[in-house]
């Protein structure tokens, strides 16, 4: 417990430094971090279980800052608690080239910011999904091991987005009673008053869906520290509406829109520090609170040595595993489990969908590697992304590794970047292709933050046939692949999906979406091959009966099409040779030498795919062919489809010989 006046001197340090900061950078957000400094202040010095000279701790407490735009906050404090990647020389270079104090929170520039915070509701779903592992692996390994809390500071616009529907109606149904969401409630936007815009009762809305809510003056420590006091011994998540003023202390714009988003300007910070009896120089803390805060950044020590203890006394197969998922390394038996599974596969030669062949890959992934957690938005039965080990997760009971995450695509992406971020497991998440819309913005910052979310979009072209163009994504495998960082797969049989699984569980950096087909394909490739092919990205399916006249490129379901085609070729005396192209991004990692080696010198190259041309000139060239969509879809069977579209081998080989007479 500190007094009153310590509280204000502790809270007035992280409000200069923001403004500070802001001022000297010329471009920032003030009004946040000055507003909400009172509930961080008891947060941090009361409640928050962190350490750090050990910022990694497994069993800390995950503190989201959901306003990113309030990144001054969360940099000051991992200044003042003695964070060593926040320096005050960093503080200085706030939203400068290089630095680590981004303009919103960067996961991966210093430890202490967990997730990339900028668009706003992404942190309070992050959050959610965060809570969600923390039960998951509490389930697993206990409260010796898994037991912390989850806060998330969101503000107006996070609560406005419409993914906070989402994100809070999944927790509230879950019952996620180690979440804490704390509401900077200052009645402030860009534009001015909240009322401009909004009129909800953000309690009535959260408690509607099985939230505790508590109202609480955000500038009254006590107050501050009696609701959370509570709300972490709730059964149910809790969301806390702080009643703050954005920009507080500063004398002419506290309370106003002109704190948002803009330095306060030289004069306002003058009387802001007369106002509130500050007068140590820019970027300086007086030392008697620096070490104020110190003290307090060291108040978990004894805590994170304790659980240490218990760590080194569990047994040693636990303490194993525990330590091995919370590293991300993948079990030794995957890849012998993979392999076997390949054989089988080539000595069945299934025709399947790849929807089908993902679950199948699954049943062997999930029974072999403890950490993954599945899931989908209300299309179980169509993503087939359950298996026998995956029991579902209900409300109170957590042992399963299953999620219904329910019609919410968009808050389904960003849980799963949040247990990504958590440690200690793999999400795996299923939509329809054409959904990723929805999912996108997570997708996208999977891929900047480097997490491994796993992203199943099934049904993934026209071939689904009959419910027509509002369904059958024609657009969606290019604009997946102008993300970078992100792995798309489009695999053609069962072996190759069993293949880009294994690749996408390895790839620790970059989250993995796999494209499913609804149809069942052809096996193509029906001889067991030890490596995994389709680490390369493209590789030589077929090789041509001579000197190669013609190349074609495919991917997914169009795979078995150009199959079909060269055989059609090669009767009619135009050598040919397929090329298999799951993965663009594993393509374009190879060395020049394969890559040239795979485009080849064929005179005709042509590329085959369901969606758009986009992406395909990098194999084909500005002058090659293209047999695909240049439109929309429409309903019927997908037979009828590839045919009314011109997507068959009689239309490849059309292509062919033309460019072949012309050539």
């Amino acid at each position: 417990m500190i007094s009153r006046e310590k509280h204000d001197r502790m809270a007035n340090a992280i409000r200069f430094l923001s403004m500070d900061a802001v001022e000297k950078a010329k471009s920032g957000h003030p009004g946040l971090p000055m507003g909400a400094a009172d509930i961080a202040t008891v947060l941090f010095t009361r409640f928050m279980t962190h350490d750090p000279k050990n910022p990694h701790w497994a069993d800390r407490d995950r503190f989201v800052l959901s306003a990113g735009h309030g990144s001054m906050l969360l940099y000051s404090l991992l200044y003042l608690l003695g964070y060593e990647d926040i320096t005050i020389d960093e503080i200085k270079n706030f939203r400068q080239l290089g630095s680590r104090t981004a303009g919103h929170p960067e996961y991966g520039h210093a430890a202490g910011i967990e997730t990339t915070t900028g668009p706003l509701g992404q942190g309070f779903a992050n959050a959610v999904g965060m809570a969600l592992a923390e039960r998951l692996l509490n389930a697993r390994f206990g409260d010796d091991l898994v037991n912390h809390y989850t806060y998330a500071l969101v503000g107006d616009g996070c609560l406005m987005e419409g993914i906070s529907q989402e994100a809070l109606a999944l927790a509230g149904h879950l019952r996620l009673n180690k979440l804490i969401v704390l509401f900077d409630d200052n009645q402030i936007s860009i534009d001015g008053p909240v009322s401009l815009a909004d009129s909800t009762d953000q309690c009535a809305r959260f408690e509607a869906s099985g939230w505790k809510t508590l109202r609480v003056d955000g500038h009254d420590p006590d107050a501050i520290a009696a609701a959370i006091e509570e709300a972490r011994g709730a059964d149910r998540p809790t969301m806390i509406a702080f009643r703050t003023t954005i920009g507080w202390g500063a004398p002419t714009k506290a309370g106003t829109n002109k704190a948002h988003g803009s330095p306060l300007g030289a004069e306002e910070i003058a009387k802001t520090r007369e106002a509130l009896g500050w007068d140590a120089e820019p970027f300086t803390v007086p030392s008697d609170i620096l070490d104020d805060w110190r003290l307090a950044g060291l108040r978990s020590a004894k805590e994170r040595k304790a659980w240490e203890e218990r760590l080194a006394a569990a047994d040693a197969e636990t303490r194993a595993e525990f330590e091995r998922c919370m590293r991300g390394d993948l079990p030794e038996a995957l890849d012998q489990a993979i392999d076997d599974y390949k054989k089988k596969l080539a000595a069945e030669n299934p025709k399947v969908a790849t929807r089908n062949a993902s679950q199948m890959a699954l049943e062997v992934i999930n029974g072999c590697v403890a950490e993954t957690v599945g899931g989908s938005a209300d299309l179980t039965g169509s993503n087939n992304t359950k298996t026998s080990q995956t029991e579902a997760v209900t409300p109170g009971n957590y042992s399963g590794r299953y999620i219904h995450y329910g019609i919410r695509e968009h808050a389904m992406a960003a849980a799963m970047n949040g247990i990504a971020l958590h440690g200690g497991l793999i999400p795996y998440g299923g939509t329809f292709l054409t959904f990723s819309d929805y999912a996108r913005p997570a997708m996208r910052l999977a891929a900047l933050m480097g997490v491994r979310s796993i992203f199943v979009m099934t049904h993934d072209s026209i071939g689904l046939g009959e419910d027509g163009p509002t369904h059958q994504p024609v657009e969606h495998l290019a604009a997946l692949r102008a993300i970078p960082n992100l792995l798309v797969f489009r695999p053609a049989d069962a072996v190759e999906t069993a293949e880009c699984w294994q690749l996408a569980l390895k790839s620790k950096k970059t989250p993995s979406t796999l494209a499913l087909t609804r149809q069942k394909l052809e096996p193509v490739r029906t001889e067991y091959e030890e490596e995994n092919l389709c680490a390369r990205g493209a590789y030589e399916l077929l090789p041509a009966g001579d000197e190669a006249k013609v190349t074609l490129f495919a991917s997914g379901s169009e795979v078995e099409i150009a199959v079909a085609a060269k055989a059609l070729l090669e009767a009619r005396g135009h050598p040919t040779r397929v090329v298999s192209v799951p993965c663009f991004e594993l393509f374009e990692a190879q060395d020049e030498d394969y890559r040239a080696a795979i485009i080849g010198q064929a005179p005709v190259r042509i590329a085959i795919e369901a969606g758009v041309r986009q992406g395909w000139d990098r194999f084909i060239g500005t002058d090659g062919a293209f047999v695909g969509m240049s439109g929309f879809g429409a309903s019927a069977p997908a037979e009828e489809l590839y045919k009314h579209f011109g997507i068959t081998a009689e239309a490849v080989v059309a292509a062919a010989e033309a460019r072949l007479a012309a050539a």
